[in-house]
C-alpha cells in the first residue's frame, strides 16, 4: 500500500468471478459508478475455487471509499482486500454477476437442472450433415441430403414438442430389414434374457418387423410406460458430457437416419439400427434403466476428467457389456447386439483372453476403439452387480453437493446445504412407513 497525496492511496484489492462472457465489464461499472480510479489489473484462473477467475486491481481511493467499494461489490462478487487475501482469507461466496445462483454454481461448471435445459445440451462431436471423406455415404449426395433433413430435424426439435414421424424410403426399409433379419438370428444364442423378455411387446407396440424401421414417437410411449425414459431426437455422436447429462433425466438421445446401404454391417457412428435394435429392448428393463440413470447423475458437475471415466465406463457396460446367466457370457451391451460380426467375435474362443471382470477404477483408463473390435470386453454377474460397482465408483467423484432426481418435477434437485438434505429426509420418511406398513 503506498501512499498518496492527502489521504488518497493505491490500494489494492482481489475478487473472485465465475468465468462467464461480460462479467469484468459488468464488475467494473460499481468503479465507475463510485468515481474510483483502477490503475492496474491483473488476472489469473483461480487456485482455489474451479470455473473461476481472481482478479486483482489496485486503485486509487481513500480507506473509507474502499470500503464502500468492496460493500458495493460484494452484492456482485466475492471480494477482500489483498492483505486479507494473502493471509488465507477467502473471498466470501457470493452470486455471480448476471444472476443468482446458489453457492455451488461458483465452484462447477454448468449443467441441466431441468429436463427442458436438455435444449442447451446438444453439442455434436461427429457427423450430423458433415460426413468424413471416409464416410461410406460422403461421395452420394442423395444420402447427404437425407442425412442434412435429419440433422434439421434433430437440431429444429426442443423439448415438449411431439417427436416427428419419419417417412423412410424403401432403400432406407431395405437396408434395415438386411440387419434385422441377420441379427435376429443371433439373438437367442447371444443376448441375455433381460434383452430378450421386451421383444414380444416391442413387436406388438412399436412395429418392430423385417419391413418397417419403428418410428421413435411410438417408443417414446412405450420406453414412458415401461422404465419412465424418454426418446429425444439427435443430430449425431453427442459430447459425453451431454450424452451423460441426457441420462440423469432418464431422456435417451438418439439418431434418425440410417447407415449407408452400400455397406450395412458397418457404420462409423450410431445409426437408428444401433439404437433401435441395440438400445431400446434393455432401456424397457428397470434395473438395466436405474443403471443407466445413475451413471447420468454422478456426471452432473463432474470434471471432464471425471466424465471422460464415467463415459468410458458407460461404453464398457451398456455399449459392449457381458454378463453372467447360468454360468454362461451373455451380451448385453448394444454395441455388440447391433454388430453382427462383433456380436459372434465378443463369445468366440479367439476373444476369451480379452475378457476380463468389470472394475470400474480399471476399465476407466481402457481406450474405447470405434473402428474395429475392441481390445478388451468387461463382464458381471448381473446388472446389480454393476450397479454396485459404479455406485461405489460414483461415490469417489468430489463434487461440493449431491444429487437427486425427482421424478414428480423432472428436475435435479442439488443437495448442496444442510436445510435440503433435512428437507429429503422428511420426503423419505413417508416412503419409509410406506415400506414398513408393508
Amino acid at each position: 500500500m503506498v501512499p498518496k497525496t492527502g489521504d488518497t492511496k493505491t490500494n489494492t484489492m482481489i475478487f473472485s468471478l465465475k468465468n462467464q462472457p461480460g462479467g469484468l465489464a459488468r464488475a467494473l461499472k460499481v468503479f465507475q459508478a463510485k468515481r474510483v480510479n483502477v490503475v492496474h489489473i491483473e488476472s489469473r484462473p483461480s487456485m482455489r475455487r474451479n470455473s473461476q477467475y481472481e482478479i486483482m486491481v489496485d486503485v486509487q481511493c481513500n480507506d473509507n471509499q474502499m470500503a464502500e467499494l468492496i460493500a458495493s461489490l460484494q452484492s456482485e462478487v466475492a471480494a477482500v482486500k489483498l492483505a486479507e487475501f494473502d493471509m488465507g482469507v477467502d473471498p466470501p461466496m457470493s452470486p455471480a454477476i448476471g444472476g443468482s445462483f446458489d453457492n455451488f454454481d461458483e465452484m462447477v461448471c454448468w449443467f441441466p437442472r431441468r429436463i427442458s435445459e436438455l435444449d442447451q445440451s446438444q453439442r455434436v462431436l461427429l457427423y450430423g450433415a458433415d460426413l468424413d471423406a471416409d464416410h461410406p455415404g460422403f461421395k452420394d449426395p442423395v444420402y447427404r441430403k437425407r442425412r442434412k433433413y435429419f440433422t434439421d430435424v434433430a437440431m429444429a426439435y426442443r423439448y415438449g414438442e411431439p417427436i416427428p414421424r419419419v417417412e423412410y424410403t424403401a432403400e432406407e426399409i431395405k437396408t434395415w430389414g438386411v440387419i434385422f433379419s441377420e441379427l435376429h438370428k443371433l439373438y437367442p444364442v447371444y443376448a441375455c434374457k433381460e434383452y430378450l423378455e421386451n421383444w414380444p411387446q416391442l413387436v406388438k407396440y412399436c412395429g418392430y418387423r423385417v419391413d418397417n424401421i419403428p418410428q421413435q414417437a411410438d417408443l417414446n410411449n412405450f420406453l414412458k410406460r415401461k422404465t419412465g425414459f424418454t426418446i429425444r431426437p439427435v443430430a449425431g455422436y453427442l459430447s459425453p458430457r451431454d450424452f451423460l447429462a441426457g441420462l440423469a433425466f432418464r431422456v435417451f438421445h438418439c439418431t434418425q437416419y440410417i447407415r449407408h446401404s452400400s455397406d450395412p454391417f458397418y457404420t462409423p457412428e450410431p445409426d437408428c439400427c444401433h439404437e433401435l435394435l441395440g438400445h431400446m429392448p434393455l432401456l424397457a428393463n428397470p434395473s438395466f434403466a436405474q443403471f443407466s440413470q445413475e451413471i447420468g447423475l454422478a456426471s452432473l458437475g463432474a470434471t471432464d476428467e471425471e466424465v471422460g471415466k464415467l463415459a468410458t465406463c458407460y461404453f464398457f457396460t451398456v455399449e459392449f457389456g457381458l454378463c453372467k446367466e447360468n454360468d454362461t457370457l451373455k451380451v448385453y451391451g448394444a454395441g455388440l447386439l447391433s454388430s453382427i460380426a462383433e456380436l459372434r467375435h465378443a463369445l468366440s474362443d479367439e476373444a476369451k483372453p480379452k475378457i476380463k471382470p468389470f472394475d470400474p477404477e480399471v476399465t476407466a483408463h481402457e481406450e474405447c476403439i470405434i473402428t474395429s473390435f475392441q481390445n478388451a470386453y468387461y463382464y458381471s454377474e448381473s446388472f446389480e452387480e454393476s450397479k454396485e460397482k459404479m455406485r461405489k465408483f460414483a461415490a469417489t467423484i468430489k463434487r461440493p453437493f449431491g444429487i437427486r432426481y425427482n421424478p414428480y418435477t423432472q428436475s435435479v434437485e442439488v443437495l448442496s446445504s444442510a436445510e435440503k438434505i433435512v428437507g429429503l429426509m422428511s420426503e423419505l420418511r413417508g416412503d419409509l412407513c410406506i415400506v414398513h406398513n408393508v
